[in-house]
């Protein structure tokens, strides 16, 4: 029997189910309070300093493993579609359940730079209060939030199969309306 805030079979991996553990959010929603490491600072990280104190709008990038195939792939593509959104109105970022340190190492050597990372290893506490937490692995699902000033989810897109990219036109589409673009 599945605890009150898990979600068995929300998404799969190579088609088994998985579970997802927390509440899950939905658009118009007050995204929660979290804590997450910047991976070039160590620094920790709220909404507030992500926002820049509520003067910009997040675009929340969440992968599994920043060095699988599929996540680098991802990680790599979104580098390209966000080069040229204003970043005088919106922050992109890649958070994943990876050390800071993998996740700095990858970035240079692949040469992303529009993109700052997050890491969730520390206390593995944003997973679950995004419910997005996958039991089974420890890792956070593919999905996407685009979240405005206020800290209001504007826009959700959660991958079902773990294996597979999200739809980038999509993602792009609602974060430039959001911005005005």
């Amino acid at each position: 029997m599945a605890e009150q805030n898990e979600r068995p079979g929300a998404i799969t991996f190579k088609g088994g189910p998985m579970t997802l553990v927390g509440q899950e959010l939905k658009v118009g929603d007050k995204i929660p309070d979290f804590h997450l490491q910047a991976a070039d600072s160590l620094s920790d990280t709220n909404w507030s300093s992500l926002s820049e104190n509520g003067s910009k709008a997040v675009l929340m990038v969440l992968v599994p493993s920043i060095d699988t195939s599929v996540c680098a792939l991802e990680t790599s593509k979104f580098n390209r579609h966000v080069a040229g959104l204003p970043v005088d109105k919106i922050k992109v970022v890649t958070i994943s359940a990876d050390t800071p340190f993998a996740q700095t190492r990858w970035a240079r050597e692949e040469k992303v730079d529009n993109i700052e990372f997050l890491s969730d290893h520390k206390g593995r506490m944003f997973g679950e209060a995004f419910g997005v937490q996958i039991k089974e692995m420890g890792l956070l699902a593919r999905a996407i939030y685009l979240i405005d000033k206020d800290g209001i989810v504007q826009y959700i897109q959660t991958v079902k199969e773990i294996a597979a990219e999200p739809d980038y036109d999509a993602v792009m589409a609602a974060a430039r309306k959001l911005i005005g673009e």
